[in-house]
């Protein structure tokens, strides 16, 4: 059984998201067709959003507040995504009252798979990858995290293969609507 992963954007009352999906190319077993979503966390998700957001403002000092206002997010939520990109390398974190972020390398060498990755952390995605918490009695001999181990492997890899460079490769399009959205909010420039 092979997989694949993909990561579609989903605009709901003019916010973006983002939600990752992972489909079966085999079709369909027993007359279901073989697909389910993979679902970030919204902290990943805003990590994203920031390093996407410096990507296409290369030349400035970004503010958390310009990201917050553009994405109508808060602050709060970002600020804690930003310190963690900067000690990671992917952001230059300038502290004071002129301060703000940029990309700590170019957009060409931050993967997204590595990003994701850092921001999710362990991705326990059923019980049994956990030995020390796991209570199933049927770790060893299921194969349930046998299957989810290889679609974790094949959404990664996925993600391995994309740069934020890739990201914001429409970037004319992402700064248009982030503008509009500033707009519907009642935000200026």
């Amino acid at each position: 059984m092979t997989a694949y992963a993909y990561i579609q954007r989903i605009s709901v009352n003019n916010f973006d998201t983002f939600s990752c999906h992972q489909q079966q190319l085999r079709g369909k077993q027993n007359g279901l067709e073989e697909s389910g979503k993979v679902r970030l966390t919204a902290y990943t998700n805003y990590a994203l959003r920031t390093l996407m957001y410096c990507a296409l403002h290369p030349n400035r000092l970004v503010r958390i507040q310009d990201i917050a206002d553009a994405h109508g997010i808060s602050k709060a939520h970002l600020l804690k995504a930003a310190r963690q990109l900067g000690q990671l390398g992917y952001l230059e974190n300038v502290r004071g009252r002129t301060g703000g972020v940029r990309l700590g390398r170019p957009p060409e060498r931050i993967i997204i798979g590595e990003v994701v990755r850092q921001t999710e952390g362990d991705l326990e995605v059923v019980e049994c990858f956990n030995p020390s918490t796991n209570t199933c009695p049927l770790i060893g001999v299921c194969k349930i995290s046998t299957v989810f181990r290889a679609g974790l492997r094949a959404f990664f890899a996925e993600l391995d293969k994309v740069t934020l460079a890739d990201m914001v490769s429409n970037g004319p399009v992402l700064l248009e609507r982030l503008e509009r959205n500033r707009e519907v909010q009642g935000i200026g420039c």
